[in-house]
């Protein structure tokens, strides 16, 4: 498919442009809110939302609160899954969250549509007025859809992590720069208001020189055996199985894979660790800002080709980067835990998700997703005079995405600094993936002395989903 673009459009040009292209679309009745407490049309983004499992049902609920976004679209190849037996709850795919999208918009204009695709190309060939674009896919998914709705000139808002692998990381990261959309990651943590907070107190010295961070979380993977599923399985009614697995080629479909616990399996997700390390080191992670690690170790008990695992400890070593020198990070999953420190009360708990920061001086004790470090012992904490708040506070993690897509700017989470994050998650995954320490040659791309690794650092897509024709 032939994208259009024109890299010599200004962002104030940019900007501009899909504001009159909102307000010409205001003459389409289909997508005209009228009515007491609703924005004019021209005020309004509109946005499609490009995966409409359980993440993606979430983000919309979390945009329908904004008065100034309008959902006209969504892409998925399931046309309904159950998610009763799992976090999300419910139903999900085409089918429901079209209703769930219509029911709310319809309040305020019974005529008001929202159209659904198959295939989200379609959708960028057939919907000429969006503006902006969330991508909730699984994790194989998210270069592809980002890059694509960007060639198009479209703001993106992406799930965590922000690609598969670290190849696709780079590419996106690229394609954000060349094209100055606005972009967000969904590491929504960023957004809270523990996240600066750290932040502010690790600069004012608050525990020293950071020596070393812990993070770790309860999750536990969903699939508890070696490779491929052995049952065949019919496709649901109403899936396209084909569109599904996309760039990884076909498989017999099986329930293991879909709904929701796709996660769990190297093909499409990138298990505990691309899932929850990316929220709950991101507060020191920023401020430490480290740059390539000097080595990576992981282990895990249960090392699969095919699946993923839970019970996961993974080490990062950054050594003499920029003013620091000699920080360690360290990830623990399932039944792994960080030692209990001796100075935190007896009564308090380390917390199922959650982040230490060690320095030379002290001790910062957080929860997950950068959820109210405290300086522990409490009395320490007591004694803290605080620093002057001198970081922005988000207004809410789509908010701040949906702000930057209107007026410009910069985003708490944009593609340039995601990008460095996933990164840093990834070589965590391929370092449990080779089953013992690796050393990373951030200029090449590559593991030293394991060429074995390239596969899993740039995947190879089937013809029909090559990354490259876009780029």
């Amino acid at each position: 498919m032939a994208i259009r673009t024109n890299r010599k459009l200004s962002r104030r040009q940019f900007i501009t442009s899909t504001a009159g292209a909102a307000a010409a679309f205001t003459i389409v009745p289909r997508h005209v809110l009228g009515g007491k407490g609703n924005v004019t049309p021209s005020e309004r983004l509109n946005i499609a939302v490009i995966g409409c499992g359980g993440q993606g049902r979430k983000n919309i609920r979390g945009l329908m609160r904004q008065k100034d976004v309008q959902i006209v679209a969504i892409a998925d190849p399931t046309e309904s899954a159950d998610y009763k037996r799992f976090y999300y709850r419910g139903f999900s795919g085409r089918g429901p969250v079209k209703k769930l999208i219509e029911t709310h918009y319809q309040a305020a204009n019974p005529k008001f549509v929202c159209n659904d695709y198959n295939d989200f190309r379609v959708l960028f060939d057939k919907e000429k007025n969006i503006d902006a674009v969330l991508c909730a896919t699984p994790d194989h998914w998210h270069a592809y859809v980002s890059i694509m709705a960007m060639k198009h000139r479209k703001h993106v808002y992406c799930e965590k992590p922000l690609a598969h692998n670290i190849w696709e990381v780079r590419q996106v990261a690229k394609v954000a720069a060349e094209t100055k959309v606005a972009t967000q990651m969904g590491n929504q943590g960023r957004s809270s208001g523990g996240h600066p907070t750290m932040r502010e107190w690790l600069a004012d010295g608050a525990v020293g020189t950071v020596k070393e961070v812990q993070a770790w979380s309860g999750a536990k993977a969903h699939i508890r055996h070696k490779g491929r599923p052995a049952e065949k399985m019919e496709i649901p009614k109403g899936m396209d199985w084909k569109m599904w697995v996309g760039p990884r080629g076909m498989r017999p479909y099986s329930i293991e894979y879909a709904p929701y616990t796709w996660r769990n399996w190297w093909a499409f997700g990138s298990g505990i660790v691309g899932d929850m390390s990316i929220h709950h080191f991101d507060s020191a992670w920023t401020h430490l800002n480290p740059g390539q690690p000097t080595w990576i170790e992981g282990k895990t008990e249960n090392l699969d080709g095919e699946t993923t695992s839970d019970n996961n400890k993974v080490t990062w070593m950054f050594e003499k980067t920029g003013k620091w020198s000699g920080v360690k990070f360290s990830w623990y999953d399932g039944k792994l835990m960080p030692d209990r420190l001796e100075d935190l009360e007896e009564k308090r708990r380390m917390g199922g998700n959650g982040v230490l920061v060690i320095g030379d001086k002290g001790k910062i004790l957080g929860g997950g997703w950068s959820a109210s470090p405290r300086i522990i012992p409490e009395v320490k904490m007591k004694a803290y005079k605080q620093p002057a708040k001198t970081l922005p506070r988000s207004k809410g993690h789509h908010r701040n995405w949906l702000d930057a897509c209107k007026n410009g700017g910069t985003t708490v989470s944009n593609f340039k600094y995601a990008a460095k994050l996933t990164e840093f998650v990834l070589l965590g995954n391929l370092a449990i993936r080779a089953g013992k320490r690796i050393y990373w040659d951030a200029k090449n791309m590559k593991v030293k002395g394991m060429p074995e690794l390239d596969p899993i650092i740039r995947e190879k897509y089937v013809p029909e989903w090559g990354l490259q024709r876009l780029l």
